[in-house]
């Protein structure tokens, strides 16, 4: 009876941190997922790693206001570090729909239930598809699995550093899309001074009329061959967010997880 109670307070404790990685990470945060997959999937992988974690050194199966709060807090730190990632693709897409005139071309994001910019929705579905071919969704399942090693179970607690540290990460999100962006920002910003010079030699030209299908078109096309570099910085990007996930849990205290 008492290795069973151990057991399931054990799962209890994996179910929470891993639900909290769920919620907001890319991928499985998804709304095209099915919510009921969902929780098979977390209980599966609750139920396969309970037995181990639980013999885990310094792990504690007892399931306790404190414990619980520990675990979530863990799962939320993977889940919102790597949110980060979508977040900086859908800013990407509406910096180049900006350059591309589509700034009044928006569509409804099924995941966040708000109106997004047309290529922001192409640029998260651009992330969603390195994600899986790159397997970056099975990477982040195994540092969650090693994460039960870095931090045992019931054992971790949020410092106030850590949610400062993440405040931070997220004005990093700027800089990146517009590195990500930067092909293409270029690229139309030197159309605008092309028909711009093009103007002033030739008042007559209708440069208005000009401009924005110039734009269109050169942008489509750089964005087109830019498309063989931006899977490695999305890559880049995703091992930069898991790894500063990792660093954030294991500077938790030596009191807190001891």
């Amino acid at each position: 009876m008492t290795e069973w109670s151990h057991f399931l307070g054990a799962m209890m404790l994996a179910l929470v941190r891993v639900s909290g990685m769920v919620v907001f990470a890319p991928f499985f945060s998804s709304t095209s997922l099915p919510v009921r997959a969902k929780a098979v999937f977390v209980l599966l992988v609750a139920y396969l790693l309970a037995p181990l974690v639980a013999a885990l050194p310094d792990a504690r199966a007892d399931v306790t206001f404190t414990a619980v709060l520990g675990e979530l807090a863990v799962g939320l730190i993977y889940g919102l570090c790597l949110a980060l990632l979508n977040e900086m693709l859908l800013f990407a897409g509406e910096i180049a729909g900006l350059q591309f005139s589509f700034s009044l071309v928006n569509l409804l994001d099924p995941n966040s239930t708000i109106q997004t910019p047309l290529l922001g929705e192409l640029f998260q579905l651009m992330g969603t598809l390195v994600l899986l071919g790159a397997g970056l969704d099975r990477l982040l399942l195994a540092s969650m699995v090693r994460s039960f090693k870095i931090v045992p179970l019931g054992s971790y607690a949020v410092a106030p550093a850590t949610m400062t540290a993440i405040v931070r990460a997220a004005g990093g999100i700027f800089l990146a899309a517009v590195e990500l962006a930067a092909p293409v920002l270029a690229a139309t910003l030197l159309v605008e001074l092309a028909v711009a010079l093009m103007g002033k030699l030739s008042p007559q030209l209708p440069v208005m009329s000009l401009t924005v299908p110039l734009k269109t078109l050169t942008g489509f096309a750089v964005m087109a061959g830019a498309l063989a570099l931006w899977p490695h910085f999305i890559e880049r990007q995703f091992d930069s967010l898991l790894d500063f996930a990792q660093k954030l849990i294991a500077a938790a205290p030596a009191g807190i997880r001891g």
